[in-house]
């Protein structure tokens, strides 16, 4: 299957010319420029020999199907990615995303662009019309005759003034497309910030409440080892052990209350981060964060993939080279028309009078319209070497549109493979920690008996904490893994947003 920049971003670039048209037909016109207008029209016979387009559409091959999705059903990203946070049943992660995606900086930042954009086109654009300027002079001059007094005379005129560059060989129209491709681009940046905003906040969120559960665990074990240290002080003074098996006990559980303050700052630390992608101060979320659940988000197992072409066609970032590959191919297509001449038309409609009342007398009024063609002879090579540069310009544009693509297939097929091994470990780990625990309580057990020394419980206790403090990770991991699996699809944005 083969995908171009062109079929990826359809739908999107107007024809500039239709705005020319839909304003030739305007009845609003002043009937001298219909008039300036439609004898301009008489001189566009000359262009029927227009410059086509020299961007290549050149499209990359992809995939029929992912190497990894075994299991993963197929659906519409549009439909089921647009917001995947959703599906993690977790009402406090979709609140946060929500204010983040309302408040964040960069992305009111990336919006300001959108709308810059656009202004910019639309600047560009005023090119394919013409321009209408008006004046009006007024004056009076004053003769002196010898002996006779003096006599006087006003003078007074208006004039209208209406000039164009006819695009003859689509100059103007390619510059047009280039501005409109660029829009595209910055609204594509802008759904790139939105898809990473969302995943950014998703990673923060599941890295605090894994350590807050860890904490949360870590206090239970420090509890654990509270009691196997009074025990060990309790028969070290009563003689039935010696002073090792306190120390050792003691040494553990120091070592486990270590790890507390650790654990705290990165709790602190995720918290405030939450608030600066969300774009609060610090602490405003923690009311928000104390309550519901405060679980590890757990991802559906049904999540849904697309087939690669769907994936391309979602993705932001791919959607976004597209866009600029098509502004490159369109300012060397402008680059090329400059070899060709060049045609301005000049339409003036004046008025003269000695009075003011006679301004507007249809004997008082000149009109005319001039044609100007001019091309370029020599230029040193200027033309030329400006067409090479943007020959160039549009292949880096191709290849950074083909490293995009090759990126997002590297993306989702890594988050796929990402998705199954995490859940083979975490599966593994909730097994092994099942039977570490089983074996912490045994051991104390045996050892309040005097069945078993201290350093077996303590050896117990350990692994038991080590193990616990894996499937956390492994939790996060998988986790982690879906978010950006969901990320490498495509999704957090959606064409309306």
């Amino acid at each position: 299957m083969k995908i171009d920049c062109k079929t990826l971003c359809c739908g999107i670039l107007r024809p500039p010319h239709a705005d020319f048209k839909r304003f030739f037909r305007s009845d609003r016109l002043p009937a001298f420029l219909r008039f300036f207008l439609f004898s301009s029209f008489a001189f566009l016979g000359l262009s029927g020999c227009a410059v086509d387009s020299i961007g290549k559409r050149r499209p990359v091959s992809v995939p029929a199907d992912w190497k990894n999705a075994h299991g993963f059903p197929v659906a519409d990203p549009k439909r089921d990615l647009t917001r995947w946070w959703s599906r993690f049943n977790d009402p406090i992660l979709t609140r946060i995303i929500s204010i983040a995606l309302a408040n964040n900086p960069d992305l009111a930042s990336a919006s300001s662009k959108v709308r810059e954009s656009r202004a910019r086109r639309t600047a560009v654009a005023a090119s394919l019309f013409p321009t209408l300027n008006g004046g009006a002079v007024a004056g009076s001059s004053t003769t002196r005759r010898d002996g006779f007094g003096s006599d006087g005379s006003s003078n007074f005129s208006a004039n209208l003034i209406a000039s164009w560059e006819v695009d003859l060989y689509g100059k103007n129209r390619s510059l047009v497309d280039a501005a409109s491709a660029q829009v595209g681009a910055s609204e594509e940046n802008l759904h790139s910030v939105q898809a990473s905003l969302a995943s950014e906040v998703a990673v923060a969120y599941t890295s605090l409440r894994v350590n807050e559960a860890a904490l949360k665990v870590l206090r239970s074990n420090i509890t654990t080892r509270e009691e196997t240290n009074r025990l060990a002080s309790w028969r070290t003074q009563a003689g039935e052990a010696d002073s090792l098996d306190s120390s050792q006990a003691l040494s553990s559980l120091e070592q486990a209350r270590a790890a507390v303050p650790a654990l705290e700052q990165s709790i602190s630390q995720a918290r405030n981060l939450l608030a600066l992608l969300a774009g609060k101060t610090p602490g405003s979320l923690d009311d928000t964060l104390k309550s519901g659940k405060q679980a590890i988000p757990d991802p559906a197992g049904s999540l849904a993939v697309g087939i690669p072409a769907d994936t391309l066609r979602q993705r932001p970032d791919v959607r976004l080279a597209g866009y600029q590959l098509l502004a490159a191919a369109a300012n060397n297509k402008a680059a090329s028309a400059e070899r060709f001449p060049s045609l301005d038309l000049t339409g003036s409609l004046g008025a003269n009078a000695l009075s003011s009342g006679k301004i507007f007398n249809p004997e008082s009024t000149t009109a005319g319209i001039i044609a100007g063609l001019a091309g370029p002879i020599f230029n040193a090579g200027r033309i030329r070497a400006n067409i090479d540069a943007s020959n160039e310009v549009e292949e880096q544009a191709f290849q950074t549109y083909r490293a995009a693509v090759l990126t997002a297939l590297s993306e989702v097929e890594d988050a796929l493979i990402a998705c199954r091994r995490t859940t083979e470990r975490l599966e593994t780990l909730e097994k092994a920690t099942a039977a570490a625990r089983e074996a912490s309580t045994l051991a104390q057990q045996r050892y309040e008996s005097g069945v078993t020394d201290i350093l077996t419980v303590l050896d117990a206790q350990r692994s038991l904490l080590n193990l616990e403090a894996s499937l956390f990770n492994a939790r996060a991991d998988r986790t982690n893994s879906y978010i950006q699996l969901y990320k490498a699809l495509g999704g957090g944005w959606s064409p309306g947003s």
